[in-house]
């Protein structure tokens, strides 16, 4: 099994009188950002600055390691680390090569898709690249490298982007981005290479609920999701979440008033109060995983009741820590969120330089 620096647990209400114990523990880095090594025990090879994390098909955990500009792999089972892609050094060259001899900028969310191809958004560089799964071969397959904007109706490849930070994949091979420089989210076609904006037209005004996404203002997409023909998206400057169906595209509210705070654990969602959420993730029972950022918090909103609960932020991992545990305190600035197939859930816990792993146990009270 995994060694672990350490654990904790936290305990919550939840509305059906279940308590809920949530256990957290730091399953990869030391704390330090510097590069140390490619591979290695987790618990000895730091990660700096990790934000989006993903289970790939294999089970392992991949991280997008932006300090260090690589993406690294995590075998859940023995604890090793190694790099998939990035030379570790800032850069954008490889193209055509290995991905692991390739450079990237850093690179800030990964995805897999059906056939176990690895993409890349790389904020810096402006770009979205594949790692073919049979060869190891990275390619970019959006963006030119400079920032701006164009090239809606052609070619992908062709077209400019600005400050692209996450990405996300439907079953009709869809490619979303957002494009959060240009307060858009945009589609690139897999199968032609063409590019659209489904979402936003570069003004930075918030939405209005209930509105068609397409040619419309939609303010900071930061973070996207897609679940069951659904697009999830969490706003950074909005503070907000917000949901779309892929077949209508029509914009929902889901939570957050617009106004940046920390408040409304225990009420409905819609009425809380975020600080620029960069995460999200859709785990079991339909539940939406928020890595509320400038709170230095994970919220989790329950679909069905539309309520919010806070379930790891800084202050409550904090009290409970070992004392000498001064690199793994509370949470600091996540970034990343994503949920394992066994309801376990990953957060890329950036300003900390660890990796992180809850696990929810129910029991009555």
């Amino acid at each position: 099994m995994l060694r672990t620096c350490w654990s904790l647990v936290l305990f919550l209400v939840c509305a059906t009188g279940h308590a809920e114990d949530f256990v957290v523990e730091t399953i990869a880095g030391t704390g330090s950002p510097e590069n140390n090594g490619d591979a290695g025990d987790a618990s000895t090879v730091n990660i700096g600055e990790p934000f989006g994390v993903e289970i790939g098909p294999d089970g392992a955990l991949y991280i997008a390691e932006v300090r260090n500009h690589r993406v690294r792999r995590l075998d859940l089972h023995s604890g090793e680390l190694t790099t998939v892609a990035g030379c570790g050094r800032q850069g954008y060259s490889g193209d055509g090569g290995p991905a692991s001899d390739a450079c990237l900028n850093e690179p800030y969310e990964i995805r897999f898709d059906a056939s176990g191809n690895l993409y890349v958004v790389e904020m810096k560089n402006h770009v979205v690249r594949r790692v073919d799964a049979q060869t190891n071969v990275i390619n970019t397959i959006a963006g030119t490298g400079k920032p701006g904007y164009g090239g809606d109706g052609g070619p992908a490849i062709k077209a400019l982007f600005r400050q692209p930070h996450s990405i996300a994949l439907d079953d009709d091979g869809g490619l979303y981005i957002a494009d959060i420089g240009n307060h858009r989210i945009r589609r690139v076609d897999l199968v032609t290479g063409i590019v659209d904006s489904i979402a936003g037209d570069s003004r930075p005004i918030a939405a209005r609920n209930g509105q068609a996404a397409r040619g419309a203002p939609f303010l900071g997409p930061r973070a996207l999701f897609i679940n069951d023909g659904v697009l999830w998206i969490a706003s950074r400057e909005g503070h907000s979440i917000w949901r779309m169906k892929l077949s209508d595209g029509i914009l929902h509210h889901v939570a957050g008033t617009g106004t940046k705070g920390m408040a409304g654990d225990g009420g409905p969602a819609n009425e809380a109060q975020f600080n620029g959420p960069k995460g999200i993730a859709i785990g079991p029972h339909g539940h939406a995983y928020i890595a509320d950022t400038e709170n230095n918090a994970i919220r989790r909103i329950d679909v069905d009741s539309g309520r919010l609960v806070t379930i790891a932020d800084r202050d409550s991992l904090s009290q409970r820590v070992p004392s000498d545990a001064t690199s793994h305190e509370g949470l600091s600035g996540p970034h990343g969120v994503c949920v394992g197939p066994d309801g376990a859930i990953y957060v890329g816990d950036t300003l900390n330089h660890l990796v992180r792993h809850i696990t929810i146990k129910k029991s009555t009270p």
